[in-house]
């Protein structure tokens, strides 16, 4: 098979050498427009699982890598005056030109085909000429271009700039990160060294920070005596360097994350960062590559034909690429948001970024660096308490006040909808579920949705506070978690609006009744759905007397004895309704801004607070995303409502996103909404409540740490386990965990088992 690979970087280079080792009777040239032992960048990033690939697919190859790496096993992270190193971590490090070296050598050893100094331009040439293409001609791949109506790349340019320097200063074994404020702005610095004498420096910012120095006016040599000024006493008297000959224009770059529709066209396929990019700040550009070659080489031997190979290259290799990609976002997002964490604790600030891309998590950390994950436990508990723990636990039992309320820990049961109520009135059912709740552990129990009046129920299963009987059978439950539990009630106060008068939640959710509507209320007359009935535009008087019910309610709920008040302004119920402007198109005081949106929403919550105990707190469940690109309320609005709320006495947001539109097209995911409470907490300054398939224990200690909510909701979790907290505990070998008296024994066996299986794993 005569085989082009149009692209002489890690990736064309090492797919012929994969394609030699399975065949050398192979006709292979690899085409590459630098010369000879020449190139961009600096070093390259890859994990010992990587090399095990690489051992694996051509051995020889693998040893020499092997020989050339610099190995580092802490991250270290100069922040405010402060270092702080994390340990573990082990990844290793290795010029990029002495890789190229290795796997030139390599290549022609096993009679590959290098053709250097040759631009690449006429790929249906190439097409004609051989059997096999392999476009893997970087980022701005000229192939993926000419045939870029089949490829259809999504190109999206990311908001920071950076350039990529080198260094004779050397960070030992650490990975580095420097965060420096300037009077310009603040600008930071990936370091890590890749042989005995170099390292790679790689000096990121804002785009107005980088408009602010007015690096885009200067000429390289400029901006590094500038970067020089700023990073000196990291660099100790050691220059910067630049390789920026090879680029053209500005050495300054934007990244661009790259994923194509399809990588194959024909007898030609993408490979590399012409089919798809991981950003540098994860280190997987070249992982992607190295592997990508493996793969493909093996399956063009493997398959019936090309069409086939192509097929399984691509099914197996996009499931990583969008695992990568996932976390290559979640880093680059952290970096051109770090801002919004500059105010955080140098511990909560390194734990945050240790963590940012989600592949690293609370007990992962434990496992790599026991000791600082520990002090950053301590840390945590003393801020949170005001003194420095005896004991270290995990943030999740780590107790959290607002006002004069106390939970015992931050795991809360989130509102779930039980459709079981009748005439409104909670029953044995209710009872039932939230008290095994309390007695499972949990620091803070919500009840569902519980409605202001009948009209104001979303089905004719929703409990409500408007009667005497309900107010019974409230208090009796709340009674009962207060006298046999440290758990906390919490009431959720709503009025269905444009959503009412719908079928039970296991009928069919959202839709009409099938007969026996009452009349709803909305904003504006705009139906749910052209299904649901048209609902009445609310007048004053309808204003005053729905304010009234809430107020009502809240004074019962007083009465009941919950512990925490919070007011539903999310899912497109008759608050949220009033706040989104896809379902508020009124005209008066009540429409058109955000400002009049939310008058009579804060209306009423000024009403309620005026008769809800002081030392109580209350909180409001907002969507922070309508999901929808047109019109609808994004993050930057949830930010601006939050921070209109805090003003008017809001103790608490409990973020959630969504459900307020039928056009909505929410992206899911593991704590999908967690980014929402992040920026809410850290840009407007309140605290947050997160929630959205949180799950694990790991994913709550992870965000409390981090600093992205100070309290985490679990719905589904609490469904299939009501002592899901108490089992965590159990798990995470936290003793202290009120368990009920009876349940004792159940405990004490839980732990001998946790024991033995750590015994039986290894670990003790």
């Amino acid at each position: 098979m005569r085989v082009a690979c149009l692209g002489g970087g890690p990736a064309g280079l090492y797919f012929a050498i994969s394609m030699k080792r399975r065949d050398p009777s192979h006709d292979v040239t690899v085409i590459e427009r630098n010369r000879p032992y020449d190139t961009f960048g600096w070093g390259v990033v890859l994990s010992d699982e990587t090399l095990d690939n690489l051992a694996r697919n051509d051995a020889e190859s693998a040893a020499e890598i092997r020989k050339n790496f610099s190995y580092w096993d802490d991250v270290a992270v100069h922040y405010r005056g402060q270092m702080i190193a994390s340990g573990g971590h082990g990844f290793c490090g290795i010029g990029r030109k002495k890789l190229l070296n290795v796997l030139q050598d390599r290549a022609r050893d096993l009679g590959v085909n290098l053709v250097f100094e040759t631009e690449i331009e006429d790929i249906d040439t190439y097409r004609r000429d051989f059997d096999l293409v392999v476009a893997c001609d970087g980022v701005n791949s000229r192939a993926r271009k000419a045939h870029e109506d089949v490829f259809k790349p999504d190109i999206d340019t990311r908001a920071c700039k950076y350039i990529w320097l080198g260094t004779t200063q050397t960070f030992g074994d650490a990975f580095t990160f420097i965060f420096e404020e300037t009077e310009h702005g603040w600008i930071w610095v990936h370091a890590y060294q890749f042989d005995d004498k170099t390292a790679t420096f790689i000096v990121e910012c804002t785009e107005q920070t980088w408009r602010n120095f007015g690096f885009g006016d200067m000429t390289t040599d400029e901006t590094i005596a500038v970067c020089e000024k700023i990073f000196g006493k990291y660099l100790d008297g050691h220059g910067l360097m630049s390789n920026a000959k090879h680029l053209r224009g500005s050495a300054w770059l934007n990244f661009n994350r790259v994923l194509c529709e399809t990588w194959s066209h024909e007898n030609m396929v993408l490979m590399g960062d012409a089919a798809a990019t991981a950003h540098f700040s994860i280190g997987s550009g070249t992982k992607l590559a190295l592997e990508s070659a493996i793969a493909l080489a093996e399956y063009v031997h493997s398959e019936p034909d090309l069409t086939a190979a192509f097929r399984r290259y691509e099914d197996e290799r996009r499931l990583e690429v969008l695992r990568l990609q996932s976390a290559a976002r979640n880093s680059t997002e952290w970096f051109e948001e770090v801002e919004r964490y500059l105010h955080l604790d140098p511990v909560q600030f390194t734990y945050s970024l240790l963590t940012r891309s989600q592949r690293i998590s609370h007990e992962n950390l434990r496992a790599r660096d026991a000791a600082w994950l520990e002090s950053a436990e301590r840390w945590f508990e003393a801020n949170a308490v005001g003194q420095m723990p005896e004991t270290v636990r995990a943030p999740m039992f780590v107790p959290f006040r607002l006002r004069g309320l106390e939970l015992a820990n931050r795991i809360v049961v989130s509102p779930m909808a039980q459709y079981k109520a009748e005439n409104g009135c909670p029953t044995d059912w209710h009872f039932t579920h939230y008290t095994s709740r309390a007695l499972g552990g949990a620091g803070l129990v919500y009840t569902e949705m519980t409605c202001v009046s009948p009209e104001g129920r979303i089905t004719r299963g929703c409990p409500g506070l408007y009667a005497d009987d309900q107010e019974a059978a409230w208090k009796r439950i709340v009674d009962f978690v207060h006298r046999e539990t440290p758990a906390k009630m919490a009431l959720q106060l709503g009025h269905s609006g444009p959503k009412g008068s719908t079928q039970l939640g296991w009928e069919e959710m959202d839709a009409p009744l099938k007969d026996g509507n009452w009349e709803i209320l909305a904003p504006s007359p705009i139906a749910w759905s052209d299904r649901n009935q048209v609902p009445k535009e609310m007048t004053r008087a309808d204003m005053d007397r729905v304010r009234d019910q809430f107020v009502a309610a809240a004074e019962r709920g007083a009465r009941a004895g919950f512990d925490l008040l919070e007011l539903h302004y999310a899912h497109g119920y008759l608050m949220s309704a009033f706040i989104t402007p896809l379902t508020n198109r009124r005209t008066d005081a009540y429409g058109g801004s955000l400002e009049n949106r939310l008058r009579f929403p804060l209306e009423v919550f000024r009403a309620v607070r005026a008769v809800w105990p002081e030392d109580k707190p209350i909180s409001i469940r907002i969507s922070a995303n309508d999901w929808v690109e047109e019109d609808g309320i994004g993050p930057d609005d949830a930010v601006e409502i939050a921070r209109i709320l805090q003003e008017a006495g809001v103790d608490i947001i409990d973020v959630s996103a969504g459900q307020t539109s039928k056009r909505a097209r929410p992206v899911y995911g593991r704590m999908f909404q967690t980014p929402f409470s992040d920026r809410i907490r850290n840009e407007a300054g309140i605290a947050t409540m997160a929630v959205g398939n949180i799950y694990e224990p790991d994913h709550v200690n992870s965000i409390l740490m981090a600093g992205r909510a100070d309290l985490c909701c679990l719905a589904r979790p609490h469904l299939a386990d009501p002592y899901w907290t108490l089992h965590a505990a159990a798990a995470l070998g936290y003793d202290e965990a009120a368990w009920p008296s009876p349940y004792l024994p159940g405990r004490d066996q839980l732990q001998r088992l946790a024991a033995r299986q750590d015994v039986m794993t290894g670990k003790v």
